[in-house]
């Protein structure tokens, strides 16, 4: 499934709520050091609730050292600054949804080396940013989408039968 990248992140409740929705798809998470806390973080490991053990998760100390370990990947950077709608490109299961930390987002020059991989998630005119891990959710379940939900469990039941 697709390879979430979080460079830099700050706040504790964003990545543990983005542990969740990668057990929740499968999806791996990739984070790029440093981190604005500790892994050990009570934050973290409350939003990330039990699935914390069970999401592949790997660390690097630089946004080069994953790009070196992944030469061939499809790099999709997460931006209020993107050129293109998250849902006008095609999204690969093995692509990489990279996104900045939550006061600055992606680096300039990495957006800047990468304009037309850039993607924006559409918002009103006065609103800066969404949260983080919103983010995360809206690019992975469009991704989702496109791959019509392949092997995910699409319907629910009531507990009541009498619907």
């Amino acid at each position: 499934m697709f390879n979430i990248v979080l460079v830099e992140p700050e706040i504790p409740q964003n990545t543990g709520n983005i542990v969740r929705t990668c057990h929740a798809t499968g999806c791996r998470l990739h984070l790029i050091r440093p981190l604005g806390f500790e892994i050990s973080d009570k934050y973290l490991k409350r939003a990330g609730l039990d699935y914390w053990e069970d999401v592949e998760i790997f660390y690097y100390d630089s946004f080069s050292q994953l790009k070196e370990k992944y030469p061939d990947g499809m790099f999709w950077y997460f931006t209020t600054k993107g050129l293109n709608r998250h849902c006008d490109v095609k999204l690969g299961k093995d692509d990489f949804l990279v996104f900045g930390k939550e006061t600055k987002g992606l680096p300039e020059e990495l957006l800047k080396a990468n304009k037309e991989s850039c993607l924006r998630i559409p918002m009103l005119g006065e609103t800066r940013s969404l949260n983080l891990s919103n983010s995360v959710a809206i690019a992975v379940y469009e991704g989702l989408r496109q791959l019509d939900f392949d092997g995910f469990r699409t319907e629910g039941q009531l507990h009541n039968s009498k619907w």
